[in-house]
């Protein structure tokens, strides 16, 4: 059975290179391995962009190292942002009361049409049309 599709959220990308929360990265390394070999991750360029943004200043990355990690990220499918995916994320804002930029997230997922999204950000078991938010560091 396939996996069903699911969307990272930029803190499972963080972790996964975030040296000093080993039991948080060794939950982003796998998870990202399993989505990948099922060919069912998602991200969306805004998700590539805050990365970066947090490699750069947080990780400390140099740009080499996160050149290769954006070659390797760019084997999952991403969502670019259009006008309607704007206009569905202010529907979402309106009606959850999540930040703007939560609900970009929950917008690119739900266009791609996820099941899961994988997040710490926003509430755990909540359901966005369709979309369920899973905290996969919930354990760890």
């Amino acid at each position: 059975m396939k996996e069903p599709r699911a969307f990272l959220d930029t803190n499972v990308l963080v972790y996964a290179h975030a040296p000093d929360e080993t039991s948080r990265q060794r939950v982003a390394l796998h998870l990202i391995e399993r989505l990948g070999k099922s060919k069912s991750a998602v991200i969306s360029l805004q998700v590539l962009q805050e990365f970066c943004n947090v490699a750069i200043k947080k990780l400390r990355m140099r740009h080499s190292e996160l050149r290769v990690c954006l070659d390797d990220l760019q084997r999952m499918e991403c969502v670019k942002p259009n006008a309607q995916l704007v206009h569905a994320a202010i529907d979402l804002h309106e009606r959850y009361s999540i930040s703007f930029y939560d609900a970009m997230i929950v917008a690119a997922a739900q266009a791609a049409n996820c099941a899961v999204l994988y997040s710490e950000d926003l509430q755990a078991g909540a359901s966005f049309g369709g979309v369920k938010v899973v905290n996969p560091f919930a354990q760890a």
